[in-house]
């Protein structure tokens, strides 16, 4: 697979710039390029090379039509991951985690099952049935669960792995998507604790350009890993029929 990228274009997103020098974590050292007024500015050569290494596993996992969770709900990430996931027709969650989204996620199925249930009431009739407060009370039910299950609505079951943009907001994602033993993905910025992911990304985690930069190159990975995997689905059933139809022309 091709590198996604290239230092100017991450040079231009802002992708080398960490936080203030004295927030730093110790742990992320051997991905910093030096300091310069105060703050910590990463070595993107590092960067470069560990992206790549990461949409391959990315790839990888796509390839075999499993679902690689897209998580970021800072003001700034929100907007990109929900577009980006949607895109590649990925889970994500872009407003707040629920504790238990993936620890206990039979008791978050139900309220997903109860999200499409409303739905459903929309359409078939009931809500014909009822009064307009019994209608209202029920549209802000399911307003509220849209807003914060909607990324996972179609999610039958848990991902394969989490692509998180600010682990240190997103903590309790972490320490659930470790203790199931799901692989983590992340951006990670000079503030953070690398060890808490197993494929890092040593990258600007607050600006707008550099998220967006990184998340879509995730999102096309994904793409073509699944449009790839389509492709040699229909090419391995078109020789399937070819082998049917010369076995039944033979014994004719």
């Amino acid at each position: 697979m091709m590198s996604k990228f290239q230092l100017e274009q991450m040079l231009r997103a802002g992708v080398h710039f960490g936080h203030l020098a004295r927030r730093w974590s110790p742990k992320m050292k051997p991905y910093i390029f030096m300091e310069k007024n105060g703050v910590h500015i990463i070595d993107l050569k590092k960067t470069l090379v560990m992206a790549d290494e990461a949409l391959k596993a990315i790839e990888a996992i796509a390839s075999t039509g499993r679902e690689i969770m897209l998580v970021g709900t800072k003001k700034q990430a929100k907007v990109i991951i929900a577009e980006q996931a949607e895109r590649a027709g990925m889970p994500y969650v872009c407003e707040r985690w629920l504790g238990g989204m993936l620890t206990n996620f039979s008791t978050i199925r139900q309220s997903i099952r109860r999200m499409n249930a409303i739905d459903r009431m929309e359409t078939d009739g009931t809500f014909d049935m009822i009064t307009k407060k019994e209608r209202l009370m029920l549209l802000r039910e399911k307003d509220k669960l849209v807003r914060i299950l909607g990324g996972i609505s179609n999610m039958n079951r848990l991902p394969a792995a989490l692509f998180v943009v600010d682990i240190k907001k997103e903590h309790i994602a972490i320490k659930e998507a470790r203790s199931l033993g799901i692989p983590i993905f992340a951006m990670v910025d000079t503030n953070c604790d690398p060890d808490e992911v197993d494929y890092i990304i040593p990258a600007n985690d607050d600006a707008i350009r550099s998220i967006e930069l990184i998340v879509k190159a995730v999102a096309d990975t994904i793409i073509e890993a699944r449009t790839l995997q389509d492709e040699q689905e229909a090419l391995a059933e078109m020789d399937e029929q070819v082998e049917e139809s010369a076995e039944e022309a033979s014994n004719d």
